[in-house]
């Protein structure tokens, strides 16, 4: 490429004197697979930091013992248990019974809450003399609906139930939320866009592990069950709530999830969370790997169960998670109570699998080993397992996703500055402690790499890029006089549109450029966008007053670090993240603190006050940003949701505060400007009714968006 000469500074509205070497330098284009390249980078890392963490302080059995309570309560949190619902009357009522030779089935339903309807089978052997021990069947994703009508994954289930009845258990088998007889939703984040599920602090596993709970109350209930001696199976998906009831409640005696766990690696680096709805994973607060999960299992009998080309569930995490199980059974001395099961096949419900959880249950639960005569079979056609003929009209089920968790109670406003302190204090906690918990514990250097510095007639341009985390480097663009000291900084954090805006700036200063060259330098989206002089028509004025310096920082996914995949492969890379205990939102607020600590590390910058600018869910990352930094002066935002359910998702904030509350915080430290499309009170009568308790005079504006400049 031809090395240009210094353009002509068309505007001190904009960049001085530039030449495309710099342009590259700063690496303002969007090169192709630059951002993923990072961020596949930043998942491997981030990964293996939590796979080596995960057990690793555990040495002795005093060690897990110690911890083990614990770790559940935290579970519990994660699968949206915390705190525990109330164990409310079941309800349960039969429907209908279906007599075969061997055994009956009972067509029954349950509230686990009240209007949370939980449709089930019972298989209850023939002739018994005694409780019999039982089993809870936990259904995976079998999809029997015809004309629009849900016979119940349970249906899909059926030869499980049949065969355990046949053999002398009792056994359960229930429908799932999202394919049960009355649907519900599962694929709440990707599928259907409620990323306010993360900041709800619900994921669609804590309702079927709640769900599985309120089962084994309902077994206990029965005069048929021996109410020591329960086991739990299930595959695929009610393979991994097999996991979640097993490592909740004791009451489970013996337990083989079939194909329904595997690591971090498995899921983050290579990929298998596409392939899994949201109900195979918990909200990871205290970002687990997996193998905390199968340990909660022991020394309870356990056999983990896989087939060895399972693309969802690779067989090497399942290995791993295996190894680091065994040594906490081998702590116990109990060795001999868990097995590892491997099949050839694919992720399909086989013979091979199902024989030997048969045995497993018979070793364990009733002390015995028959050679396995009778195979697993149907009896029944779907529509006859069917619990109701009309759904009832007070379920909760299909929507339960709204109530589940509960949201934070509606603050009140503070009457007096220790009241406010108390406050305050509570919600900034929950918010190091369940929202960004994620957050490095140590700062790594700055590492602040100056890439271009280009005066032009008293007009400073640098261009620099920090290191936020490991395999995040983040450019960051400074505009100021130079023969004067700034007295404050604006700092504008960029979006996609602020950043089309930036590119187009950089096309209309060097018109002597082709498209071509225009796209190597600033990327293809360089071109599509027109320039939006007023976004910037007030910088010259500043700039001269000699008063102000300007920056622009693009968090991760923005500008230079942009994913190039399509819209379905960056929503799984959002699931990524949510695996991790974090959220993409949630890491840019801390690129915005570590943009701020990057321009304050620069000469004559330490000590000028911040002023931060954004827009829409941006301006929400910002506002969480000040809150974390100091000598933040002054925010200035546009178009702000007034709820994380409509703005960004951090993990469980909803479960404490909403964007008004933050915006509250905020005031306390600095002068805020709310420029709104609908400048009135609605969603902030918190903060600004709180600035009027306690003297913030001039602390909180709302104004109409047509008065910004």
């Amino acid at each position: 490429m031809k090395i240009y000469a210094c353009a002509r500074l068309y505007s001190l509205a904009l960049l001085a004197t530039l030449s495309p070497a710099f342009l590259l330098a700063a690496d303002i284009s969007s090169q192709p697979s630059r951002g993923d390249q990072m961020l596949a980078d930043y998942f491997k890392s981030r990964t293996a930091a939590l796979a080596n963490r995960s057990l690793a302080d555990i040495k002795t059995l005093d060690d897990w013992k110690a911890k083990r309570t614990e770790y559940r309560q935290q579970l519990f949190e994660m699968l949206s248990l915390s705190p525990l619902p109330a164990r409310t009357d079941l309800k349960p009522v039969i429907t209908g019974k279906i007599d075969s030779e061997l055994f009956t089935v009972e067509k029954l339903h349950f509230q686990s809450m009240p209007g949370l309807y939980v449709t089930a089978n019972l298989f209850l052997p023939k002739k018994l003399q005694k409780p019999a021990p039982a089993i809870l069947y936990l259904c995976g994703h079998a999809r029997l609906i015809t004309n629009g009508v849900s016979f119940g994954n349970k249906a899909g289930y059926e030869h499980h139930g049949s065969w355990f009845a046949r053999n002398g258990y009792v056994c359960l088998t229930v429908d799932t939320v999202q394919l049960g007889e009355i649907q519900g939703i599962h694929h709440g984040t990707y599928r259907e866009g409620m990323w306010w599920w993360n900041a709800r602090g619900y994921s669609s596993a804590g309702v079927e592990a709640w769900n599985s709970l309120r089962a084994v109350d309902y077994l206990q209930s029965r005069p048929e069950v021996d109410p020591n001696r329960i086991g739990v199976t299930g595959r695929s998906g009610g393979g991994a709530y097999s996991w979640w009831i097993t490592a909740l409640d004791d009451r489970i005696k013996v337990a083989a999830p079939v194909a329904g766990i595997t690591d971090l690696q498995n899921h983050v680096v290579d990929g298998a969370v596409e392939g899994h709805c949201d109900c195979m994973f918990i909200v990871n607060t205290f970002r687990w790997d997996y193998a905390m999960v199968a340990a909660l299992a022991a020394p309870r009998p356990l056999l983990i169960c896989n087939s060895d080309k399972d693309w969802i569930f690779p067989l090497d995490g399942v290995a791993r998670i295996h190894a680091k199980v065994a040594n906490i059974y081998k702590l116990y001395g109990a060795t001999n109570s868990l097995g590892l099961l491997i099949t050839e096949g694919p992720h399909k419900d086989t013979q091979d699998l199902q024989l030997p959880v048969f045995r497993w249950f018979n070793r364990h639960l009733k002390g015995e080993d028959p050679v396995i005569e009778v195979a697993a079979r149907r009896f029944f056609t779907p529509d006859q397992l069917k619990v109701f003929e009309t759904l009832p009209a007070d379920e909760r089920t299909s929507r339960i996703h709204e109530t589940f968790v509960p949201l934070a109670p509606k603050p009140t406003v503070p009457v007096s500055a220790s009241q406010w302190t108390e406050q305050r204090q509570a919600w900034t906690a929950a918010l190091q402690e369940k929202v960004f918990r994620a957050w490095p514990d140590q700062a790594l250097s700055l590492t602040m790499q100056p890439l271009v510095s280009v005066d032009d007639d008293g007009i400073l341009l640098r261009a620099c890029e920090y290191s936020s985390q490991p395999s995040v480097q983040l450019p960051i663009y400074l505009l100021q006089n130079s023969r004067a000291k700034p007295e404050r900084l604006v700092v504008q954090i960029m979006d996609d549109e602020d950043w089309a805006d930036w590119t187009a700036l950089l096309r209309e200063s060097f018109q002597s450029l082709t498209k071509q060259e225009i796209e190597t330098l600033a990327g293809p989206s360089s071109t599509k966008f027109a320039v939006s002089g007023s976004r910037f028509a007030s910088i010259k004025e500043e700039l001269a007053s000699q008063r102000t310096a300007f920056a622009w920082i693009a968090p991760r996914g923005i500008g230079p670090t942009a994913s190039n995949l399509s819209e379905a492969k960056r929503l799984q890379q959002r699931r990524r993240y949510m695996l991790l205990g974090e959220t993409v939102d949630a890491m840019r607020v801390w690129d915005i603190r570590r943009g701020i600590q990057a321009l304050r590390s620069l000469e004559g910058l330490r000590n000028a006050p911040v002023s931060l600018r954004a827009k829409g869910s941006m301006a929400v990352n910002g506002l969480y940003a000040s809150l974390f930094e100091p000598n933040v002066s002054q925010l200035e935002f546009q178009n702000v949701p007034n709820s994380h359910r409509d703005g960004p998702d951090y993990l469980n904030v909803l479960r404490f505060l909403d964007v008004p509350q933050a915006v509250a915080m905020a005031a306390e430290r600095s002068k805020i400007r709310l420029y709104q499309s609908h400048a009135d009170d609605q969603g902030w009568e918190f903060p600004k009714r709180t600035a009027a308790s306690l003297g913030w005079e001039g602390k909180f504006e709302l104004l109409p968006l047509a008065h910004t400049k």
